[in-house]
């Protein structure tokens, strides 16, 4: 019974508060629960869900596009305007966007995309770390007892060492800022392999692509260069497809607008919440049950910030009787 309450108050009084402090900019995002999937629109900035919808199959584009038609509907009743909206990189948006938003900003979430480029840089790592344990000389039982034995366990034990030092240290090759010590023990750890070197100085060049000092265009002349001084080294090219996307173009967007999020985390963080809220449920869901406990907890939510201001008044009014 609470829960069809919710729903209505969602579609309703809702919705109206929640667009009279409308940014301009939202996030959009698909989240899978079993057979069913929650699409849903979040302020971008103010970090309210707007609205949702839970389908019984996954999403289509007509899915997505009568979804983007129903809030831009809203939003025409009202009088605003959407200038921005963010996302993941599924196939699933951009043709909806321009169906039903036109040239609206359309940024590609910067996690998403950094996500998948430091998870290439891993993969090259583990491939080097596994052609170095290959040269390893096979030994053979007991105490090495001539020199050439004793020799060939000496290499052995510096190539198991190196082996255990970039695996214990490889995050430093996508790490977004290094201490002078983890610069000096990554040094130490890749010296005699200068393709890890250039790997970590890749990572280098992407997280600057996206420093909001610079203009889009200036990030894409830096995207040309590197990816023409990846062209040059063959083995990182084929590591490194993902830096020849097109989504990472489109992560870029957010350059030319202070106002748009680079992130799609404001829908992000809502999944997160309704998959914990998930895990103590052990009934057979339903489509309705779904929509009914996100429609109680974008309620919770709503009444989080008056609760907290009530919280402080009463502390300060404690602590002044107190004194």
């Amino acid at each position: 019974m609470g829960g069809k309450k919710a729903e209505q108050h969602i579609r309703g009084a809702y919705l109206n508060a929640a667009l009279d402090d409308f940014s301009g900019y939202i996030a959009a995002d698909e989240l899978y629960d079993g057979p069913f999937c929650v699409l849903s629109i979040v302020d971008n900035r103010t970090f309210r869900r707007l609205i949702y919808e839970v389908l019984d199959h996954d999403p289509d584009h007509a899915d997505i596009e009568r979804f983007f038609r129903a809030f831009q509907a809203a939003l025409q009743r009202r009088k605003l305007v959407l200038h921005g909206i963010t996302t993941d990189g599924s196939n699933l948006y951009p043709e909806p966007i321009s169906k039903v938003f036109g040239a609206v900003s359309h940024q590609l979430c910067e996690f998403h995309v950094i996500k998948e480029l430091t998870k290439a840089v891993l993969h090259a790592g583990a491939k080097v770390r596994k052609e170095l344990a290959a040269t390893k000389p096979k030994l053979g039982r007991g105490r090495p007892s001539s020199t050439a034995a004793r020799k060939a366990a000496r290499q052995a034990k510096r190539i198991e060492q190196k082996v255990g030092d970039l695996f214990q240290h490889r995050y430093l090759f996508v790490q977004h800022v290094l201490t002078p010590a983890q610069r000096r023990t990554l040094l130490r750890i890749t010296g005699g392999r200068p393709e890890l070197r250039t790997l970590r100085s890749v990572m280098d060049e992407v997280y600057r692509l996206f420093d909001r000092r610079c203009r889009s265009d200036t990030a894409l002349e830096k995207l040309a260069r590197l990816r023409r001084r990846v062209r040059r080294f063959k083995w990182i090219g084929k590591t490194l497809q993902k830096l020849f996307s097109p989504n990472l173009e489109k992560a870029l967007t957010f350059l030319d607008d202070k106002l748009l999020p680079s992130t799609s985390n404001a829908v992000e963080r809502g999944n997160r919440r309704h998959r914990k809220m998930q895990k103590t449920v052990y009934r057979v869901r339903t489509r309705s049950h779904i929509s009914s406990r996100i429609a109680l907890d974008m309620e919770r939510e709503e009444r989080a910030v008056p609760r907290d201001l009530t919280t402080q008044v009463l502390h300060r009014a404690r602590r002044r009787a107190a004194a």
